[in-house]
């Protein structure tokens, strides 16, 4: 049998490793579009604060390591999908055939239609490549402009900061990360990385991009400020990669959907990581989860059922946790889960600002359902396990509407059901 992925990142990587253990004398092609070995894009912004070097990203550090496992690779993009012949047209005109393909092609950069984008300064933080034309720019008291503030923009954000530039950050939302922070956590981080020396423009967006008279770049807000910079980075969210599925019986709405065993639609054929949209834990609706862990169990469980496991011995997802863990400048927040809650729920809000801390719970009935915390770390697990776990809380739920700080006790106790 012979099994392609399309795409060599975290999930491709950890599928074909998968694969290998599972279906011993299988063939398996690992293919993927950029001019280097497979890496981690979650590891660029230590390759920009000099930590690391570009091997440092490398997912597999051996040389050898996908040869010795008889993993082929090749590079290249596919184009088409011909799933009743099962073959797979790449951007070369080549063709590959398959018996189980593996979508993991991940996401891509979203753009704006800003008039200067194409402008030579103008980069989005994606790729390798992107890293070297960000570090040939952004040097010691540079200035730079950073569209967006959420997930990707403030993992870029401390990178910058820690480069030595003149940064300012504008983001459309009220607060920053509004998609995965309360308003109240959101505004916290933006005081804090404000007082960490970085500018922070919020309810705007970009105008415009022109070439400047006495710098490189002039940037018009939508507030009709105009910034002088050296350099523009564009983290303004990304997309899944799925445009070579149009035409096909893949069923795609924001990602590539599939099931709780990860196949699409289309028998034979299966998704996993930043490109697929598989069924939430709480509400079963489908939704995008783009982070590692989650990229890293939806390509084992594809790939012990490419492998053979079916029926009632199928590997299944027990539904998509979201999950944010994030360091702005020193300043750790998470959120969980329905962090915002849902419709009839309840939720309690408790802010600390100056120690730095915040938490906010959200229940469904005695279920906790979401969290946001900061400054809250070194107990994150125990949130985490009581939202996956959905587990009941009974009277622990009224200690902690009054006290949320106890979540860690509540955790505790839900271990010892007699307790």
């Amino acid at each position: 049998m012979k099994h392609i992925i399309l795409g060599n990142g975290p999930a491709g990587v950890v599928a074909a490793e998968t694969l290998r253990r599972a279906a011993p004398a299988d063939d398996i092609l690992l293919v993927g579009n950029e001019d280097a070995p497979p890496y981690s894009r979650m590891a660029i912004p230590y390759l920009l604060e000099g930590n690391i070097d570009e091997r440092g990203t490398y997912l597999r550090k051996a040389d050898d390591h996908f040869t010795k496992l008889r993993i082929a690779q090749r590079r290249g993009r596919a184009v088409a999908v011909n799933s009743e012949k099962r073959t797979v047209l790449f951007e070369d005109g080549q063709f590959e055939n398959y018996d189980r393909l593996l979508i993991a092609t991940g996401s891509h950069p979203v753009r704006p239609p800003i008039p200067g984008i194409d402008l030579p300064q103008v980069h989005t933080c994606w790729t390798l490549a992107d890293a070297r034309a960000i570090a040939d720019l952004a040097r010691p008291g540079a200035r730079v402009v950073q569209l967006g503030a959420g997930f990707i923009g403030c993992i870029i954000m401390e990178s910058l900061v820690k480069r030595g530039v003149e940064l300012t950050v504008v983001e459309m939302g009220d607060r920053m990360v509004p998609r995965m922070m309360t308003p109240e956590a959101g505004v916290m981080i933006k005081r804090w990385v404000e007082k960490q020396g970085v500018r922070v423009v919020t309810k705007a967006g970009v105008e415009r991009i022109e070439n400047g008279e006495n710098s490189p770049l002039t940037v018009t807000l939508s507030t009709g400020d105009q910034v002088a910079c050296d350099l523009l980075i564009v983290a303004a969210g990304v997309a899944p990669n799925v445009a070579f599925l149009e035409g096909t019986p893949v069923h795609v709405a924001k990602g590539v959907l599939v099931d709780d065993t990860m196949q699409t639609s289309v028998p034979g054929i299966y998704a996993a990581g930043d490109v697929a949209e598989a069924p939430d834990l709480f509400s079963g609706r489908h939704l995008v989860a783009a982070i590692q862990p989650n990229a890293a169990d939806q390509a084992r469980i594809a790939a012990l059922n490419m492998a053979g496991a079916a029926g009632n011995g199928a590997a299944r997802m027990n539904g998509v946790l979201a999950i944010n863990v994030l360091d702005s400048l020193g300043m750790i927040s998470s959120s969980f889960g329905e962090w915002q809650g849902v419709t009839g729920g309840e939720g309690v809000e408790r802010a600390d600002e100056d120690n730095g801390r915040y938490i906010s719970l959200q229940f469904d009935g005695d279920v906790l359902v979401g969290a946001t915390a900061i400054g809250l770390t070194e107990h994150v697990g125990a949130l985490r396990g009581l939202i996956q776990g959905r587990t009941r809380l009974g009277p622990w739920k009224a200690k902690l509407l009054e006290t949320p700080t106890r979540f860690v006790e509540a955790f505790i106790a839900s271990q010892r059901p007699n307790s």
